[in-house]
């Protein structure tokens, strides 16, 4: 996963400067179409500008909505209000499993009585200052989630997995999913995407093994019927009444499953 984007940024100088700006702006006087080439030019800079150094956004969260993708990890920090109310007391004590897991985990250690863990799939290499302090207070590790997750059994009282399901063939998913019910007290939430939608590329596929899959609804209450997890259907009802008194749409698919008793 690149934790290296460009800053668009960067290629304006000090002073606002743009290489070639001054030759092209003595010709522009006798052309038309280099004025509306000009204007356009600049145009599509200060967008990229807003986007890189706008509203404590990250540089990869810009570049996210700008591919026209959906990061899952991101819409799971929008949702936070929307889980509280839905699972109360049962989120005291979670974990996020999914890229860009500090981020989240930031975002849950503000809210009040609440306790958050978080496993990054990929590699925390270019991790931030941040993340790094995360990462050596023991909150924040990097695991394969192919393989059995490091935490006995019900430590944590609500489980949330982002992006990173996507990325699993069924073959793994068979081993991940019943982990996830297995370190989980309450219950589990799944934030996946569309199939429809466009996916934006936030890590090499070398990274994942596998290029993304977007299941369709039918596609995964039907696994999740077959390796016997059942919906949590009052966290499910909860989280649409608290969806609807805030007027929150989810931009990608939401699944709430009970852990294994």
């Amino acid at each position: 996963m690149s934790r290296r984007p460009v800053n668009p940024s960067r290629r304006i100088g000090d002073g606002g400067s743009i290489p070639f700006v001054g030759a092209v702006q003595s010709k522009a006087r006798s052309s038309p179409l280099l004025s509306i080439g000009l204007v356009l030019v600049g145009a599509i800079l200060l967008v990229f500008y807003t986007f890189s150094g706008s509203g404590g956004r990250s540089t990869k969260e810009a570049v996210i909505k700008l591919e026209g993708g959906v990061s899952c990890t991101f819409e799971v920090q929008r949702a936070i209000p929307i889980l509280k109310k839905a699972y109360g007391d049962s989120m005291r004590k979670v974990l996020h499993v999914g890229p860009e897991t500090c981020s989240v985990v930031s975002k849950l250690l503000k809210e009040e009585d609440t306790e958050a863990w978080g496993v990054e799939p990929y590699d925390l290499e270019d991790a931030d200052a941040g993340c790094k302090s995360l990462v050596s207070k023991g909150i924040v590790r990097a695991a394969d989630i192919k393989f059995p997750l490091p935490y006995r059994p019900k430590s944590f009282s609500l489980v949330i997995a982002s992006d990173a399901l996507d990325y699993l063939s069924p073959k793994y998913l068979n081993r991940t999913l019943p982990e996830l019910a297995r370190v989980s007290a309450d219950g589990i939430v799944i934030f996946t995407g569309y199939p429809s939608q466009h996916k934006a590329k936030v890590a090499e596929p070398s990274k994942f093994g596998r290029p993304a899959k977007l299941r369709s609804s039918s596609w995964w209450i039907r696994y999740f019927v077959q390796t016997s997890l059942e919906e949590n259907e009052v966290a499910s009802k909860k989280f649409e009444q608290a969806s609807l008194k805030r007027s929150y749409t989810p931009t990608c698919q939401v699944f709430h499953l009970k852990s294994y008793r």
